[in-house]
């Protein structure tokens, strides 16, 4: 979805790229495979939550739809973006990264610079946004020389070029960063297009098909993130990776998807169920039934106007930790975690002193095959690794984990 005022209005911080690597970046193509770790930048949207938990019930609707090519960009009220160089002399582009779709395209804003590099294949693409499909993007595949930093470059890397898109607004396009499955039936005479991720792979640049993700929270003095290609960054964790198989239920399944039960202090509101980790979502979503337990146990009101759950700071001071088994481990996250950041609250049209909750409903039952999607809000706390190689999700905590920056 199209915020309806121009990003202009975002507070933004620059893109930047660095490599945690020990040697020296050396010419391309690289010899020896090593991980290598991309900046983001942080982008707050100012158009008010209430669209903000829309946007992500939509996103979650059209996948229980069995649509896999639908997905929201812009709609996120935080967007962490990665400034990506296409064609060599390589153009750079702001793209969304997102974890729940697998596409990487262009031409939302900035128009594509075509070089010696550039090779039009004579296909066409096309993603949906939504359940709705009122959202999209759509125009020819290339296939040119991207550049995530100087150590990463990918060879012949498909590319949608959008000639029509409802996505802009600031944003470039998007970084897919999904598992491939989630290509197909998006371009033309295609059964699956080879994401980033993968050609890094498959090209020697990585030596396993990983990507590590790093959230900070956007209240922190470090609002930023970044990924790693190839392996996790110790140096974000606190503890070790814990990983979980991904999911076999479907429609999770197609996705970084994974099982997991939630508890309110002791009370279990959402029993082991399947759903996703997704970049793309703002919010946590929960199934309705397990959204109403945890609104009564909170005993929080819906503010209609803003979109959420809206608290005291009476029952603040009362707030219990959520916790969230998967696989062997639970992790908590505490009271501060489950609330909006204050400091953000007038950025995206809620009241200054306030305090909404992020725990949002979802809009179907419990057993509809995705009964939660972890969000930014989780993620910001939770360190995620995605391990193609072996179909599997990982979780680590992190210096923010407690934090009380909200």
């Amino acid at each position: 979805m199209v915020p309806s005022r121009s990003l202009s209005s975002l507070l933004a911080l620059p893109a930047l790229a660095f490599l945690s690597l020990s040697a020296s970046a050396s010419p391309h193509p690289r010899s020896v495979s090593s991980p290598a770790t991309l900046k983001l930048a942080v982008r707050i949207n100012s158009y008010g939550i209430k669209n903000i938990a829309a946007a992500d019930r939509t996103r979650i609707q059209a996948r229980q739809a069995g649509d896999s090519s639908s997905i929201t960009v812009t709609s996120t009220g935080v967007i962490y973006t990665a400034d990506i160089g296409v064609g060599s002399p390589a153009t750079y582009y702001t793209l969304a990264v997102d974890t729940g779709s697998s596409n990487t395209w262009i031409g939302a804003n900035k128009a594509y610079e075509k070089t010696a590099t550039s090779q039009d294949t004579g296909n066409t693409f096309r993603v949906a946004y939504g359940s709705d499909g009122k959202k999209y993007a759509s125009g020819e595949e290339y296939t040119d020389t991207v550049t995530l930093h100087s150590d990463l470059v990918i060879d012949s890397q498909s590319i949608g070029v959008a000639s029509d898109t409802s996505i802009g607004d600031g944003i470039d396009g998007l970084l897919g960063l999904g598992p491939v499955g989630l290509t197909r039936g998006t371009v033309s005479n295609t059964d699956e297009v080879a994401t980033v991720t993968q050609n890094l792979y498959t090209q020697g640049t990585i030596s396993s098909e990983v990507l590590g993700v790093f959230f900070a929270p956007a209240s922190s003095d470090d609002n930023s993130g970044e990924l790693t290609f190839g392996d996790y960054d110790a140096s974000k964790i606190t503890g070790d990776i814990s990983y979980v198989p991904i999911t076999t239920t479907s429609p999770a399944s197609e996705y970084w998807g994974i099982d997991q039960s939630i508890s309110y202090g002791s009370t279990l509101i959402l029993d082991q169920t399947a759903g996703i980790v997704d970049t793309g979502c703002t919010l946590i979503l929960i199934a309705t039934d397990a959204f109403e337990k945890y609104q009564s146990a909170t005993g929080a009101t819906f503010n209609e106007e803003v979109g959420l759950l809206q608290i005291t700071s009476d029952q603040y001071d009362q707030l219990s930790s959520l916790y969230f088994t998967i696989g062997e481990v639970t992790y908590e996250l505490t009271p501060n975690a489950q609330i909006w950041p204050r400091s953000l609250n007038t950025a995206v049209g809620g009241d200054a002193n306030s305090i909404y909750l992020v725990i949002t409903d979802n809009g179907s039952p419990s057993g509809s095959g995705e009964d939660f999607t972890n969000g930014y809000c989780f993620l910001q706390r939770f360190y995620s690794v995605y391990d193609t190689t072996n179909s599997r999700v990982g979780f680590a905590t992190t210096q923010y984990t407690d934090a009380t920056s909200n």
